[in-house]
């Protein structure tokens, strides 16, 4: 099953609304490379395991 995560459910001062989607690994760089280049993060562990925590089951869309 593909997963996701959404700036959205982590409120932030640049109002982001980047949402990426994918396999867990590929979303989990994603991300992690999105953390640190907008928001910031120092990219390691702790921030790939919070990300990783965070992956919620992607919602097919049916056309």
């Amino acid at each position: 099953m593909r997963k996701m995560t959404d700036c959205r459910d982590f409120p932030s001062e640049t109002h982001c609304t980047l949402a990426i989607s994918g396999e867990e690994d590929e979303v989990v760089r994603a991300a992690s490379e999105h953390a640190v280049s907008v928001h910031g993060h120092t990219d390691g562990p702790e921030l790939r395991k919070m990300i990783r925590d965070s992956l919620k089951d992607e919602i097919p869309q049916h056309a």
